[in-house]
């Protein structure tokens, strides 16, 4: 059984949110615990992921928002040998994420380097946290697959995702395709939900 590390971006993800039915519905998986969901700090948040990667082993991350900038980060670090791959769902670009809240967020610049597993990143054409053209730019940055759904939001309570199966199917296409060369895909509304 493969591992699953959940991990949400900034406040965590509330009551309803996908990632808290994917660990109802995942038994292998479980959250990755950040002492403040609402001040994000990267040199906190960074080795409490590397420690729960090294608590199971191996594992596939699935993560939201700023949780993907986390998974992100672990480019060129040790415990990336450890991911088997990573779903990265509306991931924030900085800036914006910053005018939005503004002060709540230490993490310094976006990364750029290549991941060095196989990943898929989902976002949508109106998602108030990162553009679809700067979606484009950072999948390709990080040789991930780039998914875009249609008009979905940020991918949260708030653009109408609670249970979010498609999501799961996302994770089983990942791990059936590991080493194929990335591209940008765009999904038809549908599979949104």
């Amino acid at each position: 059984m493969s591992h699953i590390l959940i991990l949400p971006g900034l406040f965590g993800s509330g009551e309803g949110h996908w990632q808290r039915h994917w660990l109802q519905d995942h038994p292998d998986s479980r959250c990755v615990v950040q002492d403040d969901w609402d001040h994000p700090n990267l040199d906190s948040w960074l080795p409490r992921l590397e420690g729960a990667l090294e608590e199971a082993g191996e594992a596939y991350l699935v993560a939201h928002s700023l949780g993907c900038l986390l998974a992100a980060r672990l480019a060129g670090r040790n415990a990336a040998r450890r991911v088997k791959g990573a779903l990265l769902v509306a991931p924030c670009d900085l800036p914006a994420t910053e005018i939005l809240h503004p002060g709540h967020i230490s993490f310094g610049a976006m990364p750029t380097a290549p991941l060095p597993f196989p990943s898929i990143v989902v976002g949508s054409m109106n998602d108030a946290y990162m553009t679809v053209d700067r979606l484009t730019l950072f999948g390709g940055l990080w040789n991930a697959e780039t998914r875009n759904i249609g008009l979905a939001g940020h991918i949260n309570i708030a653009s109408g995702f609670g249970r979010w199966r498609n999501g799961y199917r996302l994770l089983d296409a990942l791990k059936t395709r590991p080493g194929a060369r990335k591209r940008f895909v765009s999904m038809p509304p549908a599979f949104a939900l």
